[in-house]
């Protein structure tokens, strides 16, 4: 994995399942560990409720992104209002990604390429072609459009049948 600076890090706040999610991201991502966890210590675990000893941190890596989930209790629940995209190079990936991330998760949240997995976070999965298929023409943009709403996992087959009229 790559050793540059990061100076943006992605920082993700559980309830108690930050090294449950580390651990099932490193596992989807082929490119993926666990960096370190670190654990409350007394005065941390009288401020935040979880036990002496118990997972504070988990630092990890997906794909070269470096990432920090906190078991940081109820206070701030897990939002779609961010998410995660992962550019997928073919349907292979797509169906792939979107079967590991979806495993378990909140099929209502299913549309469009988005999901929510198992943890509440949310994940875009699309293919790396969708840029240019939505833009330089509009009424070609419009059609794929139309196709990806009618979508929980995106079909690249049908998003390029769509471009192309």
């Amino acid at each position: 994995m790559s050793q540059r600076f990061q100076r943006i890090t992605p920082f993700l706040w559980f309830d108690r399942d930050a090294e449950a999610a580390a651990n099932f991201y490193v596992s989807v991502f082929d490119d993926a560990r666990i960096v370190h966890v670190a654990r409350y210590g007394k005065a941390g675990a009288q401020v935040s409720g979880h036990a002496e000893g118990a997972v504070m941190t988990v630092s990890f890596e997906l794909d070269g992104v470096a990432f920090l989930a906190l078991n940081g209790g109820p206070a701030f629940p897990l939002t779609p209002a961010v998410s995660f995209v992962v550019n997928c190079r073919d349907q292979r990936e797509i169906d792939r990604y979107w079967a590991a991330l979806s495993e378990g998760g909140d099929e209502r949240a299913q549309q469009c390429g988005w999901l929510r997995d198992r943890f509440g976070v949310s994940w875009q999965v699309v293919p790396v072609q969708m840029s240019g298929l939505m833009t330089g023409d509009p009424a070609r943009a419009e059609r794929v459009m139309a196709q990806v709403m009618k979508m929980k996992k995106l079909d690249l087959g049908l998003l390029q049948q769509a471009a192309a009229g």
